[in-house]
Order: structure tokens, then C-alpha cells, then sequence
């Protein structure tokens, strides 16, 4: 074999060592993982931020008594705060915004964009019971002042009027308006402005941890090939792929 080509192989073989990937067996990884100490009580006040946030009252009631852990809010608000979401669930966005009033009426007041989305779909819902004059008069009195303040607001207003020039809003290119995500998207919306007002994260801490996980998986997995956990559901660690 000539200089060159010995030099050729000895350069791919430092490469490939210099490439190759740690492996980790089940023993040694499980071992580390066991070393990891993590409190019960940040776990459970993990499992409570879950609930507050995502509005299981009874539940998180029932876990402040069986763990000791306070939420930190009163769980009262929860009910409250559930009832506007399954009024703009319902359609009934009126009785939404007078809920949020009687919870805090500063949350609409310093939200301006709160406030014309949940008018905005109030409009959507007019447009969907095929109230086309009550639909076009609510539009140009409550809406459109705001839409000649703020662009973006124009702009919504018009894809949403834009309804009203189909027969068949089902098949027309801006249906999904009408759609029962969009009823969602808007509740979200309301609950993440509750939330905000009463001081509390707008989104639980546990899906951020497991995106984390993942994260943490994805760069480790660069690097080493170990037994890593693929269903997040089950927490199982998988057989080693090398």
C-alpha cells in the first residue's frame, strides 16, 4: 500500500474514533438516574401548578388535602375562571365578557386586544346563526372604530366581514373562522389574561420540563447512545439502538 493511501486510512480511523458515540448500557444509565434526588414536595407543587393552570378544580382540591400542598391562588377563582371559557366555548361570548367583568374588569379595560377579539367573536358568532344585519351592524359600530385606530385589527375585521360574501361559509377559504378551534383559541386567550391578572404563569411548568426532556435527549443523543425515554406517557426507558 502506497504512503498516501496508508495516510488516507490512518486519518479515517482517527476520524471515526474521534466520531464515534459513547454508549451508555442500561445498568450504568439506570444507576445515574437513580443518584438524581428529586423533592416530593417540588413534585407536588408541580402537579398542583398543573392543575390550577389548566382549571381542574375539584382535582386540585382534592390534592391540597391528600398532599398538604397551597395553591397559590384561591381555588374559588378557578370556577370563575372555567365559567368564561365554557361560555366562549359555548358561543355565548357576550355572558363571557360580563363574567370577566364581574371577575375583573381591568383585564379588558388594559386589554385592548382582549377585548376586540372576544368582540370579534362575537361578530363570528352572528355571522355563524346567519344574523347577516345584526352581524354588519355590529361590525361597523363596535368593531370597525377600533379597526381605524389599529391595522391589524382592520385587517382581522375584514377577513372575518369577508364571510358574509359566501353562500356556503363551509367550503369558502376563511371557514375555519367558524370553526370550533377558533371558539378555543379565543377561550385560551381570555384564560391566559385571567391568569396573567391574578399574578399566576399563563401556561403550566410540567410541559415546558418534559420539552426540556426532550431537548436534554436530543443534544445527550449526539454524543452517546443510551436508553432513552421515547413515550413520555409510559416514562419507559427504551433498549439501546446502536
Amino acid at each position: 500500500m502506497s504512503l498516501f493511501w496508508t495516510v488516507i486510512c490512518e486519518l479515517a480511523q482517527i476520524e471515526a474514533m474521534a466520531t464515534s458515540k459513547k454508549v451508555i448500557t442500561r445498568q450504568e444509565w439506570e444507576k445515574k438516574l437513580n443518584d438524581v434526588k428529586i423533592r416530593k414536595e417540588d413534585m407536588n407543587r408541580l402537579v398542583m401548578n398543573f392543575l390550577v393552570t389548566v382549571g381542574y378544580v375539584e382535582t386540585a382540591e382534592k390534592f391540597r388535602k391528600e398532599s398538604g400542598t397551597d395553591p397559590d391562588i384561591d381555588l374559588a377563582t378557578i370556577t370563575d375562571r372555567m365559567a368564561v371559557k365554557k361560555a366562549v366555548h359555548a358561543g355565548n361570548v357576550e355572558d363571557a365578557i360580563e363574567k370577566v367583568n364581574d371577575l375583573n374588569p381591568e383585564i379588558l379595560d388594559t386589554n385592548p386586544q382582549l377585548f376586540f377579539h372576544l368582540q370579534q367573536q362575537r361578530l363570528i358568532e352572528l355571522i355563524r346563526n346567519g344574523k347577516v344585519d345584526e352581524a354588519l351592524e355590529f361590525a361597523q359600530e363596535e368593531l370597525a372604530p377600533s379597526g381605524e385606530e389599529n391595522q391589524s385589527f382592520l385587517e382581522e375585521l375584514e377577513k372575518i366581514v369577508a364571510l358574509l360574501a359566501f353562500e356556503d361559509v363551509s367550503n369558502c377559504p376563511i371557514g375555519e373562522l367558524l370553526d370550533v378551534s377558533q371558539r378555543l383559541k379565543t377561550a385560551s386567550e381570555v384564560n391566559a389574561a385571567i391568569l396573567t391578572r391574578q399574578s399566576h404563569e399563563k401556561d403550566p411548568k410540567l410541559p415546558s420540563l418534559l420539552k426540556m426532556l426532550i431537548w436534554a435527549q436530543n443534544q445527550l443523543g449526539e454524543k452517546a447512545v443510551y436508553p432513552r425515554i421515547n413515550d413520555l406517557s409510559t416514562a419507559t426507558l427504551e433498549d439501546l439502538a446502536v
